[in-house]
């Protein structure tokens, strides 16, 4: 198991920056599982397009979310090398709105991991209630 990151250490494992970036740190990353953690700022005015009248974050940001962490996870742990993408999504449902200003965890297992291909599940929480679950696979770009 390695010990958690930041955002700093975040960005020396995947090409993503902000505005774009939506991993804030890795907790614990395992062969087995990664569990990441991204808090979205509601001053974040890019991304406020989606329900604004209830606060939420776009879903579609919180999937890239859950792979950004899996990938810096996979990163962390020294098994990849090289730039990965998101390729495919297999399932993805939203179970409830996540609100900003409140972390949202995620809990993702490694299912394939090898040198050009990684396909992760996860499951996002806020508050420890499930808001997503999704399983998605990334492939090696660069």
């Amino acid at each position: 198991m390695h010990t958690p990151t930041s955002a700093v250490d975040i960005e020396q494992l995947i090409p993503h920056r902000p505005p774009f970036l939506f991993a804030d740190t890795i907790v614990t990353a395992t062969m087995e599982e990664i569990v990441g953690v991204k808090t979205f700022d509601s001053r974040n005015q890019d991304l406020k397009g989606s329900f604004p009248a209830y606060n939420f974050i776009p879903g579609t940001i919180l999937l890239e979310s859950m792979a950004q962490s899996g990938g810096a996870g996979v990163k962390v742990m020294g098994i990849t090398d090289g730039v990965f993408g998101l390729a495919g999504i297999e399932t993805a449902r939203f179970l409830k709105g996540a609100i900003y200003d409140v972390p949202v965890k995620y809990v993702i297992s490694n299912i394939k991991l090898s040198e050009k291909i990684i396909k992760q599940s996860g499951i996002a929480y806020q508050e420890d209630v499930p808001v997503m679950e999704a399983t998605w696979t990334c492939i090696k770009i660069g």
